[in-house]
């Protein structure tokens, strides 16, 4: 996740423990970043990880064999894929 030198619009408080915010900072500055950087990035970075887990979709049994073929057969090299591969994701922008 990039960061960005935009003004941010607003603002989120939270309540930590003496050694949570300790640890968070020790890690913060392993990356040379500060303690809101850090959360910011972390919260996000989780944040799209559960929403991405969250994704569902249903298929008839003959859909999903079909779907299944579809995931276990090799995959063909060409430039679209080649594309999106070298592309970041959207939430990395």
């Amino acid at each position: 996740m990039a960061t960005t030198t935009a003004t941010r619009e607003v603002l989120i408080n939270l309540r930590a423990r003496h050694k949570q915010r300790d640890l968070i900072d020790r890690a913060a500055e392993a990356q040379g970043k500060n303690r809101s950087e850090f959360m910011l990035q972390a919260a996000c970075e989780k944040a799209q990880e559960v929403l991405l887990d969250r994704t569902f979709f249903a298929l008839d049994k003959k859909s999903y064999e079909h779907f299944l073929r579809l995931l276990n057969a090799p995959v063909k090299p060409n430039a679209g894929l080649k594309k999106l591969l070298a592309s970041s994701a959207p939430w990395e922008h």
